[in-house]
């Protein structure tokens, strides 16, 4: 076996490890397949042969791709005004399969994606490095261009910021009571049903792509929520019970089977906190769908 062959069998071996970095780094599984491609392009041009820890250097390697991804992203995004949920992951009621494990981790549902969404680009590295990888803050340093002083002052504001994402409830059968609750107080259009299983400041983020081109709708409040549900029964008439990235969801269909959106709830303390719904046709065309059954 030549070095080159050798190498592609150890880069296979770790290419699961390292969309699961690129993932909580990016919320973007495309991005993340993108920024493995390119660590793999570097790795096949490098001399590799004072390297100790292959699986190490290639986490670094990926993290510096998806550094200048996210300073890429940050320039569109001020330039343009874009902005969108991240991408969700679907995965079937018993639970997500190996793959989808390792891009999840212990939870990186999309109340918490968004948050890291907000963070700058080097916060983002610098946690998800040091705080979910256990990556010293002397390697993070050099990948964010700081001392390791500031790599750990950067990890400690974005630890800060990741503190306030609601974390859903340990008992996955107990998050789905509520959110069974709150999708059959939907379909019978009942306010005080609905009421009782939201948290009084719950927060809805919508994505609908095309019909709001680069703008995330915000709805707050239990009321507010509340009302919205009310006036959109036709989701809990169609939807499907999926996972979505790793909690309790749905999926809405239309007539002729494609979906319309996905509902994803987080539930802490036996009430709704935070639900995000993508609604983008162009971003529910590109699911993978054959995981979930209808």
């Amino acid at each position: 076996m030549n070095d080159q062959n050798w190498l592609a069998e150890r880069f296979e071996a770790d290419r699961t490890h390292l969309r699961g970095v690129a993932f909580r780094m990016l919320g973007s599984v495309a991005e993340a397949d993108d920024a493995v491609q390119e660590a793999w392009i570097r790795l096949s041009r490098t001399d590799t042969s004072d390297v100790e820890n292959l699986r190490a250097w290639l986490t670094t390697v990926v993290g510096r791709v998806c550094l200048n991804m996210l300073r890429s992203r940050r320039t569109r995004r001020e330039a343009s005004l874009e902005t969108h949920l991240p991408d969700p992951i679907l995965s079937p009621e018993g639970g997500p399969d190996p793959e989808q494990e390792a891009l999840l981790g212990d939870s990186v549902g999309l109340a918490l994606l968004v948050v890291l969404d907000s963070l700058t680009p080097a916060e983002r590295i610098a946690f998800v490095l040091h705080d979910v990888f256990a990556v010293p803050f002397d390697q993070v340093a050099p990948i964010v261009g700081r001392t390791p002083t500031a790599a750990r002052q950067l990890a400690s504001r974005a630890r800060r910021r990741v503190r306030g994402a609601p974390v859903p409830d340990v008992d996955l059968d107990g998050q789905w009571v509520v959110v069974d609750a709150f999708l059959a107080a939907s379909r019978d259009g009942d306010f005080e049903r609905l009421l009782a299983v939201l948290d009084p400041d719950v927060v809805v983020r919508s994505d609908a792509g095309a019909a709001r081109p680069g703008l995330i709708s915000v709805v707050r409040g239990a009321q507010a929520v509340a009302e919205q549900a009310m006036s959109f029964r036709r989701f809990a008439e169609t939807a499907t019970r999926v996972l979505v990235n790793g909690i309790p969801g749905g999926i809405a269909w239309a007539s002729d089977g494609t979906p319309f959106s996905v509902l994803a709830l987080t539930v802490r303390g036996g009430r709704i906190v935070a639900i995000d719904v993508l609604a983008d046709p162009d971003r529910l065309g590109r699911l993978d769908l054959t995981v979930v059954a209808r």
